[in-house]
């Protein structure tokens, strides 16, 4: 089988792992959570995993082109920083902490990535032990196992990275401004920059926006609450597996 194939299978197989695991039954089960973590809550937060960080094949194609066009700014900050340090208004608004908001909100965009390349290493794993599809939650969980630690730790740390981001209110509405800044200079200089390059920060910026929404809906205590428990989960999980 092509292993754009079995990338296809293993993303369908990853996202079922996903939904099985938001499940807000399961999780009554399995976790002590607050009340005020109701059902709804999971389901938008399941909603914005499959829909932004771990989107089906078709959608992830067309993520994948953006976001490869904005790695030299993800492996090289100064470069969006030095984008963002030409806007007059933002140097005067947010003086010498610019350059630290920015590389921020570079992280956060780095989630994408980081999961697409766990992805990629399932779909290796798979090809190196003959392991065919479909893949089951069991199969994803046997490939989660063949896959270096350091690497999982790596794709969890960005995850937490994230939702840490997202928790801190006064930081996530800076990072949310700066990208519309940069977005709107890009727009303005289609000499300079690609047109795939602002697509890419504009998916990123609907994930950060879409993320910011969830938190917005729910108080300062439950705020730290979500971010808790979806990594209670994730750690959970691979506990479980490992």
């Amino acid at each position: 089988m092509p292993k754009e194939k079995i990338l296809e299978e293993i993303i369908e197989g990853y996202r079922n792992a996903i939904s099985h695991r938001y499940q807000y039954d399961k999780i009554v089960a399995d976790f002590d959570i607050p009340d005020s973590i109701d059902e709804e809550t999971v389901n938008k937060l399941r909603s914005f995993f499959l829909s932004h960080v771990y989107p089906e094949y078709n959608k992830r194609q067309e993520l994948n082109e953006a976001f490869d066009s904005l790695d030299d700014y993800i492996k090289n900050p100064h470069k969006l920083i030095r984008i963002v340090l030409d806007t007059t208004r933002l140097v005067f608004k947010y003086g010498r902490h610019l350059p630290r908001i920015a590389k921020t909100g570079l992280n956060a965009l780095k989630t994408f990535k980081v999961a697409s390349n766990f992805e990629d290493n399932l779909v290796t794993a798979a090809l190196d032990n003959n392991i065919k599809p479909p893949y089951t939650i069991e199969k994803i969980n046997t490939l989660i196992t063949l896959i270096p630690r350091e690497e999982i730790d790596g794709f969890m740390e960005s995850s937490q990275t994230l939702f840490q981001i997202l928790h801190d209110r006064p930081l996530i509405k800076k990072i949310t401004e700066i990208i519309q800044y940069v977005i709107k200079v890009m727009k303005e200089n289609p000499d300079s920059y690609e047109a795939s390059q602002v697509k890419g920060l504009e998916i990123g910026y609907n994930m950060i926006y879409e993320g910011d929404k969830l938190f917005n809906e729910l108080n300062k205590e439950d705020q730290q609450n979500l971010v808790d428990f979806v990594l209670e989960i994730e750690k959970d999980n691979l506990n479980q597996i490992f």
